[in-house]
């Protein structure tokens, strides 16, 4: 895999894992999995635990890296992700 996908897939699996599990815009479904499964449930565990999301993001960004890697979408769409997920890295170390 080149490098350059291999990075971008890195900052898109974070940036996406980082949404799901701490967003504020990603809170309701959060309360909706824990208000249809239970807050003890492997579901809610599921969307607020970063290792478990982490692993999840991986096994859906992987594979359209293989496949799409090296399509302008791919790499917009993955730049898109990572530069937000630095972006808000950044912010905050700076504050």
């Amino acid at each position: 895999m080149d490098p350059v996908v291999f990075l971008l897939s890195l900052g898109a699996i974070c940036r996406i894992t980082r949404f799901i599990t701490k967003d504020v815009l990603a809170a309701g479904l959060r309360t909706w999995v824990a208000d249809r499964f239970g807050d003890e449930s492997r579901p809610a565990y599921l969307v607020t635990c970063g290792w478990c999301t982490g692993l999840w993001a991986a096994a859906s960004v992987v594979p359209l890296a293989y496949l799409a890697g090296d399509t302008t979408v791919f790499q917009a769409v993955a730049m898109v992700l990572t530069l937000s997920y630095v972006a808000g890295l950044a912010s905050t170390w700076l504050d």
